[in-house]
This record gives C-alpha cells, sequence and structure tokens, in this order.
C-alpha cells in the first residue's frame, strides 16, 4: 500500500494526469496519481484512442474503394466488426500497459479509487487519507445530453459510440464537431446509414467557413445526410430503435449518439468542502500558472477553460508541476494550440479563422491553395483538399492555418511551430519544401498570402 503522504498528487490519470504525473516525478517530487476507472482515463479507454482506431479502419476500408483509380481491381470491403473491436481493445491494451509501465519506471504510485479533496493538501481515496504538498486535479469530462433528452437505452454518448457491440443499420449523430463528425464519418465508410445533424448553419461550425463547406461536401460524397441549422427533439428510445423528429420530419435510428458538447467531472470532487472558485462557465477558475483559488492545489484539462483536447491537458499538467517545482512557467496561447479532427476528409487548424481575423481589426491577408496544385494532391490522389493561411499584412504576421484533406492533422504542425518560433507566412514561403510532397501546398499557401504563388 502507498505511504500516505506526498509531494504531488494527481487525481485522473488521462493524458493531462499521467502526463503531469511522470513530470513531478522527474522534478524530483514523490508521486501518485489515482484513478477511479482505467489507467490512461477516458481518452485512451474510451475516447480518443478507441476513436481513431475505428477510423483507420475505415480509412482502409475507403481505400480499398478507390483501388481502381490506381489500377488494382478488388470487390467491395467486407466489415468485420467483431474484428474491429477486437482490433480496438488490443490497441487500448497495448496503450493502456503502456502508461501503466511509464508510471512504474518513473515511481509514481498508482491508487486506484475515488479521489476527493477533504481539505488543502488533504485527499481521500476510500476510506483512506493522503496528504500532499501539492496536489493536481485531472478529472476530465463527462457528456452532456441536448435539452429535453437524456442518456440511456440506444440514446448513447460518444464513447460508447465507439464500443458498440455490433455494426448497426442506421446512426443519428446530433452534433457535427470534431467528435460528432469523426463518429458520422467513421460509420459512413463502414457502411452504415448516416443522418449528421446540427444547430449552428455548417457543419465544423468552430472551423473557418471554407474548411466547413468542403467538409459538409466531403461528407455527402460518403453517403451521409447532412443537416445544418436543425434542432433535434421528442427523442425517444424504445426496444432497437430511437425515434426522433427534426424540423416538420420524422426520423428512426437504431442509435442516436449525442454529441453535442461535455462538462467538467467535478461531482463528488470535494472542491466546496476545499473552498476552490470556479469561474461563470462552471469551469474551476484558475490563472497562467493553472494555479486554483487554493494555495497548493491546480486544475487542468476539461475542468479549466481551453479548448477540451488530450496535448492541451498534458501541457497544462506539465506547467503546473513546473510551477509548484518553482520553476518560471509562461500561460498557454489557447488559440495556438493545433486542432485536429480525423473525420475524413482530415481537418486541421490553428489560431484565427478569416472571420475572426477580421473582427479583430487585423489587415487580413489570406492565402489559399488546393492539394492539386502541388505534384503529391494529383500522385496520391488528393487534388480536392486546401490550405488556407491567415495573416495580418503589416509585419507578415501568421495569424491562424486551416488545413482540409489527406494528412491535414500532421500538416498543421509546421505552421503551430513557425508561429511558436516568431516566424510568418513570408518565412514559410521561403522555406525549402521536399518534393514531392503535400507539405508543398503548405509552402504554396505561405507564397500567395505573400502574393506570389508558384503554382496555383
Amino acid at each position: 500500500m502507498p505511504e500516505s503522504a506526498y509531494d504531488v498528487i494527481v487525481i485522473g490519470s488521462g493524458p493531462g494526469g499521467y502526463v503531469t504525473a511522470i513530470r513531478a516525478a522527474q522534478l524530483g517530487f514523490k508521486t501518485a496519481v489515482v484513478e477511479k476507472d482505467k489507467v490512461g482515463g477516458r481518452c485512451l479507454n474510451y475516447a480518443c484512442i478507441p476513436a481513431k482506431a475505428v477510423l483507420r479502419v475505415a480509412d482502409v476500408a475507403s481505400e480499398i474503394r478507390e483501388a481502381g483509380d490506381f489500377g488494382i481491381t478488388v470487390g467491395e470491403p467486407s466489415i468485420d466488426f467483431g474484428a474491429v473491436m477486437e482490433r480496438r481493445n488490443r490497441i487500448v491494451k497495448t496503450l493502456t500497459g503502456g502508461v501503466a509501465g511509464l508510471l512504474k519506471k518513473n515511481q509514481v504510485d498508482y491508487i486506484e479509487g475515488f479521489g476527493s479533496l477533504t481539505g488543502p493538501g488533504s485527499v481521500r481515496v476510500g476510506e483512506q487519507s493522503f496528504a500532499a504538498r501539492f496536489i493536481v486535479l485531472a478529472t476530465g469530462s463527462v457528456p452532456r445530453a441536448i435539452p429535453g433528452t437524456s442518456f440511456g437505452g440506444r440514446v448513447i454518448g460518444t464513447e460508447e459510440a465507439w464500443a458498440l457491440p455490433e455494426l448497426p443499420g442506421s446512426l443519428a449523430v446530433i452534433g457535427s464537431g470534431a467528435s460528432g463528425s469523426e463518429i458520422a464519418s467513421a460509420y459512413a465508410r463502414l457502411g452504415v446509414e448516416v443522418k449528421l445533424f446540427e444547430a449552428l448553419d455548417r457543419v465544423l461550425p468552430s472551423e473557418d467557413a471554407d474548411i466547413s463547406k468542403l467538409a459538409e461536401r466531403g461528407f455527402k460524397k460518403q453517403g451521409m445526410e447532412v443537416h445544418t441549422g436543425t434542432l433535434v427533439t421528442d427523442v425517444v428510445s424504445s426496444g432497437e430503435k430511437v425515434t426522433f423528429k427534426y424540423g416538420e420530419q420524422s426520423g428512426e435510428a437504431d442509435y442516436v449518439v449525442i454529441a453535442a458538447g461535455r462538462g467538467p467531472d467535478i461531482e463528488g470532487l470535494g472542491l466546496d468542502v476545499a473552498g476552490v472558485a470556479m469561474d461563470e462557465r462552471g469551469l474551476i477558475a484558475v490563472d497562467g500558472a493553472l494555479r486554483t483559488s487554493v494555495p497548493g492545489v491546480y486544475a487542468i484539462g476539461d475542468l479549466v477553460a481551453g479548448p477540451a483536447l488530450a496535448h492541451k491537458a498534458s501541457d497544462e499538467g506539465v506547467i503546473a508541476v513546473e510551477d509548484a517545482a518553482g520553476q518560471a512557467t509562461h500561460p498557454i496561447s489557447y488559440i495556438d494550440i493545433p486542432r485536429a479532427t480525423f473525420c475524413t476528409p482530415n481537418v486541421a487548424s490553428f489560431g484565427l479563422t478569416e472571420e475572426q481575423a477580421r473582427a479583430q481589426g487585423h489587415d487580413v491577408v489570406v492565402g489559399k491553395v488546393q492539394y492539386g496544385a502541388v505534384g503529391a494532391g494529383t500522385v496520391y490522389g488528393d487534388r480536392t483538399g486546401l490550405v488556407k493561411i491567415i495573416g495580418d499584412r503589416k509585419y507578415g504576421e501568421l495569424l491562424g492555418g486551416h488545413i482540409i484533406g489527406a494528412k491535414a492533422t500532421e500538416l498543421i504542425q509546421e505552421l503551430v511551430n513557425a508561429k511558436l518560433l516568431e516566424g510568418g507566412y513570408p518565412e514559410v514561403a521561403r522555406i525549402i519544401h521536399g518534393h514531392p510532397t503535400l507539405s508543398e501546398a503548405v509552402m504554396e499557401a505561405a507564397r500567395a498570402a505573400d502574393g506570389w504563388l508558384i503554382h496555383g
């Protein structure tokens, strides 16, 4: 049994929590991580990783269907969904084992159970109490239902959508943000009849408008019905079907997946007991070093403001324990964190959209290039992808980058790195890129912004 006193206790072992714990141990802190479910948290066990495992299967199925374009004759792929789920589970088991190994390697104690604050510097897990100089809250988030609807029966959340017992005949997905779009795109390409609903006027509504337009076109090409500016009401789960209404129409599906938002997982965490202050959005209030209102208590990830992204939580955890160790830290520029959606087509972005940049009064310059403008787009079979760069004309500043198409989730990092290293679009335009690569489209978009597009 772990000893009862630590330098750092982290509550939650997701990508925020376990990274925090390992970094704390590296800094010389005696560290423990508390987990009420499985090591790796929701992201690794139920969400991020299972999602990408299933999405990869859909990618392969799509490549098989498109093989004829490359001179390869094959039949329509047959989906063995049981085998898909087995592979998904193997991936999760491999990665959770890896996280457990990393904790052990770094001498982080793993305490299984529900952790809660009982006061500053004090954590209770079951019947045990533990003292800590510093506590990091990293419990993540829970799904939220849409008004008038509750989870239950065949009305499920995103986590359940990636662990269905069998391939359904039909799905209705409510919410076309990153999670909803990934679910819709995966299952549509696995042969499921998919209806995707979005209350706002376009899919992926937080992305740049040009990207949303191309994404919707891609979704429809995959065979899904897309309904924007549409509310879903009267959702009723009975037997093996779910009925619902949208606009003046009625619908039916094997499952309804609600992907319309999440909230912080704070129930039973003891925030009121410890005196941890909340902000106006119901999140834990923190400063740039992730300190809460209670000395020695930090909060990260989906519990605090900023995008609900695994990599954001990990970086916040590093900042929190480095601050606890007395090191100099810097607040995260949340707008510049890369955002990645693994639907088909891939969507990735950082920074401001064109609309946001204009609204903030920038002297906006836009560089746009389709993948087809560079050789790799044609060679690899994706001419419709798009790179869009948003800049400020005065100093050549990179304000935002938006990419849709093959490998967009990888390509976006170049622009993020350029911005972090204080480069602008003129610098990206003059960096030599390998040929023939899709990354040349990023270079050409930067050249377009700088006024001297070569290919296009």
